[in-house]
């Protein structure tokens, strides 16, 4: 007679993590991305028409929080550039960028495609079309924080819309609901050409300005309704991260390991469209972040979202403060569109990204 021995039962929290030199690369990416970030925030808040040393700006920085260390800005306005032009506009770039980063890199997970980015469900068009249309018809409102309010609602609002239409027998299929952001998305076109052809010259222009994205707006007050969202969403999507992992493995395997896979969906995306929305109602519309940066740290790190989620936040606020730092110096005495820059640069980078996948790995199919 054979005595079978039963398997031990799989404990919750067992799964196998990366291995040893995957963690060590994605601790030397994550720390390096940090320093990086740092270096060039610091060096583009001393470029501009009043130029200003590194020391200068962080000896500035540390005497703000009050150590008496390093030198103060030579120029008699260099510390009144930094505090009230520089330091706000490079603050909100590391926040959007971070928030895009980071929405791309949950986008791509929840859904398992890599062509995945915060726009397909809708959140930058209807923030677009919200603050159009405060443009339009809010006659005095538009000098006031509205057109920020209004593309904040407007991109939650079209997020869950896209959700709801999406939906149903209580489940929410991933080719529905991106073929239901496309229709939401080309909707949105629709109104924004309506707008834009009913608006005065006045308001075309600021349409049309918003719709390219810039920093150009950027204060203290911004800043300060920025970064609680941002931050919370960057820690929310930290904590999610082990069960995106497990959905790597398939829906049926995530869910057998504990993962309600119809939540942790509404819940990413609920994610996405805050970080998203709180974003871009400040900036306008910038492509291609969220789509581009988590491919890079993907190739890098590899998928775990333990590192993936981190690294592209940190990925996402370089790309930003970089191509800040080229709109507003690359022609003297011009603030270039942001969104123009992103798009120029990430399109052809975006498909020497599909080559490469495809000569190395065959494709994505």
């Amino acid at each position: 007679m054979t005595t079978q021995v039963a398997a031990p039962p799989v404990r919750r929290g067992s799964e196998p993590g990366p291995a040893p030199h995957a963690r060590r690369r994605g601790r030397v990416l994550l720390v390096g991305l940090a320093l990086v970030v740092l270096c060039v925030a610091v060096v583009s808040a001393g470029v501009g028409q009043v130029r200003i040393p590194p020391a200068e700006v962080l000896g500035s920085l540390l005497h703000r929080v009050g150590l008496d260390l390093g030198p103060l800005p030579s120029h008699p306005q260099g510390d009144n550039t930094l505090w009230l032009v520089r330091f706000p506009r490079i603050t909100l770039a590391l926040l959007v960028g971070a928030a895009l980063g980071t929405a791309g890199a949950l986008m791509q997970g929840v859904f398992a495609n890599p062509l995945a980015e915060p726009g397909v469900i809708g959140v930058s068009s209807g923030a677009a079309v919200g603050a159009c249309a405060v443009i339009v018809f809010g006659g005095a409102l538009t000098a006031g924080p509205w057109v920020a309010v209004a593309a904040f609602v407007g991109g939650l609002v079209t997020t869950f819309a896209v959700y709801a239409l999406s939906r149903a027998g209580g489940r929410t299929e991933v080719v529905t609901l991106v073929l239901t952001g496309v229709a939401i998305n080309a909707f949105a076109g629709g109104l924004l050409a309506f707008f834009t052809f009913i608006a005065s010259p006045a308001a075309r222009e600021q349409i049309v300005f918003w719709q390219l994205g810039s920093l150009n707006g950027a204060s203290w007050a911004s800043v300060a309704i920025v970064a609680p969202l941002v931050a919370v969403g960057i820690a929310v999507a930290l904590a999610l991260s082990r069960r995106l992992d497990l959905l790597a493995l398939g829906e049926r395997a995530a869910r057998h390991l504990g993962v309600h896979v119809e939540r942790l969906r509404q819940g990413v995306i609920v994610l996405v469209a805050v970080l998203v929305a709180s974003g871009v109602a400040f900036t306008g519309i910038i492509a291609f972040v969220g789509l581009v940066v988590p491919h890079l740290v993907r190739i890098v790190a590899g998928p775990g979202h333990r590192v993936l989620v981190p690294g592209s936040a940190l990925g996402g606020a370089l790309v930003l403060v970089v191509a800040d730092l080229v709109a507003r110096t690359a022609i003297a005495n011009a603030d270039l569109p942001l969104g123009m820059l992103t798009s120029l640069v990430g399109g052809p980078f975006f498909f020497w990204l599909l080559r490469r996948t495809r000569s190395t790995q065959g494709g994505w199919a």
